[in-house]
């Protein structure tokens, strides 16, 4: 089921004060009147303001996930395939920066049960990524000499790394940006670099 337009705005004004003003320094109160909405509106959509938090990092992770799926369930050689999924979510999270920055800044302060979710739902993500990455170590494509979390963990800290750095409206496109990140960890990747 689609996010009603009043939940749409919601989200999008707590995205905007969440990433310039921080979380724990933004009030429902503002959130409501820079969406537009009321109090009884947002409450509608939303359990609380830790809720509201959750539904921005739901939204990214099933979105980037989905795309994940997409793209594995295409197959064809492991290169190709470490390649769009590299690619994919680099573009996807600059075209989600401000969602990435609150992602990044506020996680800790979900309540308890959130952050299990949030850690075991990008888990899931990970593993499928480590997951190509040993698939290409057993056709003797990649390296094997630095252990698979390291190598995984190698790319997603220039992806989280993204929001801290990177500028829409800076000189390169996040396209040219994607590519050029993703071949260095490729190139990382290979047996040749060791």
């Amino acid at each position: 089921m689609k996010d009603s337009h009043v939940a749409v705005d919601v989200k999008r004004a707590a995205v905007d004060l969440f990433s310039t003003r921080g979380y724990a320094n933004t009030s429902v109160q503002q959130i409501v009147e820079a969406a537009g909405v009321t109090k009884g509106a947002m409450y509608h959509y939303f359990e609380s303001k830790d809720d509201l938090l959750f539904g921005i990092y739901d939204s990214l992770l099933s979105m980037q996930k989905a795309r994940l799926d997409e793209i594995i369930a295409r197959e064809g050689l492991v290169e190709d395939v470490l390649r769009a999924v590299c690619i994919d979510v680099i573009e996807s999270s600059i075209d989600h920066l401000a969602e990435a920055t609150v992602f990044f800044r506020s996680v800790h302060m979900l309540s308890t049960e959130r952050q299990r979710e949030v850690t075991l739902r990008r888990r899931e993500y990970h593993d499928e990524f480590a997951g190509l990455i040993e698939r290409g170590q057993a056709e003797g494509r990649y390296r094997t000499d630095i252990p698979l979390a390291v190598l995984a963990a190698h790319f997603f800290s220039d992806v989280h790394y993204l929001s801290q750095w990177y500028s829409p409206d800076g000189a390169e496109s996040k396209s040219r940006v994607a590519r050029e990140l993703t071949d260095l960890f490729l190139a990382s990747l290979s047996p040749a670099a060791t």
